[in-house]
């Protein structure tokens, strides 16, 4: 045991001799400043969902605010607007962020997971808006709210249109 704290103790005097408070409290600073700024970093999140091919039968148009998709949707179709509900048009980025929503596919009666993605980098389409809001919830919730500008982490923060994805079966 005394060995332990004789080499302990000259550990800790070889330190405070090599180092200065001041270079102490400028680690500790950088640690500090650098671990708050993790949550800032953004967020990116892939669609992983199954294919479209996979739910058959009459579903409606998806130029249409009325489409099954659109359950959730507070914003301009990208299927107006150059693209399609499941691709930005060009010139516009989708946003790295979403906001989510369960709508009922009348075709089959199953509830699907929609990721409601916004395309942004262009003025605003002002083409087909569709505010259907269903199971939206306040702002306290923000991951299923739609009163958001989800293009925040992307490049440019203006936005264009928003895509429907189709990210599985809503299992209960």
């Amino acid at each position: 045991m005394r060995f332990f704290d004789r080499w302990f103790q000259d550990k800790t005097r070889s330190v405070a001799r090599h180092t200065s408070r001041r270079s102490f409290l400028r680690k500790a600073g950088v640690l500090l400043v650098g671990a708050g700024a993790v949550p800032l970093l953004p967020v990116a999140r892939a669609n992983t969902g199954p294919d479209d091919s996979s739910i058959s039968g009459p579903e409606g148009e998806p130029g249409k605010c009325e489409y099954w998709r659109n359950c959730g949707m507070d914003g301009f179709l990208c299927t107006c607007c150059g693209g399609s509900h499941t691709s930005c048009p060009p010139g516009t980025e989708m946003a790295p962020m979403t906001w989510v929503g369960t709508c009922k596919n009348p075709a089959d009666g199953r509830d699907y997971i929609i990721a409601y993605n916004d395309c942004c980098g262009k003025s605003t389409c002002n083409r087909c808006m569709c505010n259907r809001n269903e199971g939206d919830l306040p702002n306290y919730f923000p991951s299923k709210s739609n009163d958001i500008n989800w293009c925040m982490g992307s490049s440019n923060n203006v936005y264009h249109c928003t895509t429907t994805i189709l990210l599985g079966l809503a299992v209960s």
